[in-house]
C-alpha cells in the first residue's frame, strides 16, 4: 500500500492505494489540476494539492483518518459527473475518473 498525502482548504488528507495504481491517480490529480480552467461552468470543483506520496504512515493524531483509495476515486467521479457541462475536457476527465475506478473495483473483487 502507498499513502497519499493531499492539501485541501480544510486541512491534509490522507489516501491509501495500492501501491501499482498510486502513479495513476497522481496524474489523474495533475491532469484534473490542469484542465479544471478549460471547463467553462463558473461552480467549478476545489481541488486538492498533492503534497506528498509515501510507503509507510503511521497517523499519531485521531482525528485524521486514512480514506481508502477507491472511496477517494468514487467521491472525484461523483463530483465531475454532477457538474452540468457536457463540452470535451469535462467528457475527457471524467472517462479518466472512471476509468480507475473501474481498475480498482475490479481489483476490490479479485481480493
Amino acid at each position: 500500500m502507498r499513502y497519499l498525502i493531499l492539501q485541501e482548504k480544510t486541512g491534509l488528507r490522507f489516501v491509501a492505494m495500492p501501491e501499482s495504481y498510486m502513479y495513476q491517480l497522481i496524474a489523474l490529480l495533475k491532469r484534473l489540476q490542469k484542465e479544471i480552467d478549460k471547463l467553462t461552468i463558473a461552480e467549478r470543483p476545489e481541488l486538492p494539492a498533492v503534497v506528498a506520496e509515501c510507503g509507510g504512515l503511521e497517523l499519531i493524531s485521531e482525528t485524521v483518518q486514512i480514506e481508502d483509495g477507491l472511496a477517494y476515486v468514487s467521491q472525484l467521479e461523483k463530483r465531475f459527473s454532477a457538474l452540468q457541462e457536457d463540452v470535451y475536457p469535462l467528457i475527457s476527465l471524467l472517462t479518466e475518473i472512471r476509468a480507475l475506478q473501474a481498475q480498482l473495483e475490479f481489483l476490490l473483487e479479485e481480493e
